[in-house]
């Protein structure tokens, strides 16, 4: 349950107390967590809820955005990863198509990864911005692998 309430990006606050934004991007989520509960027999209990004063809801909504800015700073530290491999590729002129493959392999987990952070990211935190400029750098870092990759294999 804990594993299905972190992957659509609720917010724990506290021992077996969750809080998910009441927005259209949490609905398949929501009902998909009410089944797990129903299968396992288990309970759960849905509430809406309201902060009693303006601060309580800012303070949710600073504490989900902080929760997305950890994910979106794990992101950008992989896309950083990710340019780092194509480098060391590069230099050590490791240009074959198994390694190109491996590297697609890699570029395709960060899109997945970025796809699901972008969904549940409702807030919009300046770091998404960063993200998709880091997921972009890698797209072009592995254009870039790509024709060296080629080029190497026609030169035999």
């Amino acid at each position: 349950m804990w594993r299905e309430l972190r992957r659509i990006g609720a917010l724990s606050l506290g021992q077996g107390t969750w809080m998910i934004p009441d927005l259209p991007a949490f609905t398949e989520g929501i009902v998909k967590i009410r089944a797990l509960t129903d299968r396992g027999g288990g309970e759960i209990v849905m509430l809406d809820a309201a902060g009693r004063a303006t601060h309580d809801d800012a303070r949710l909504a600073e504490m989900f955005t902080a929760q997305r800015e950890d994910e979106w700073r794990e992101f950008v530290g992989d896309c950083a990863k990710f340019a780092a491999e194509i480098d060391r590729e590069i230099t050590k002129q490791k240009f074959t198509l198994a390694e190109l493959e491996e590297e697609e392999q890699s570029l395709e987990r960060l899109r997945r990864w970025y796809r699901a952070l972008k969904a549940r990211d409702v807030l919009g935190p300046p770091s998404s911005v960063t993200a998709e400029r880091e997921l972009a750098h890698c797209v072009e870092l592995l254009a870039g692998y790509t024709d060296l990759v080629f080029d190497a294999l026609h030169e035999i």
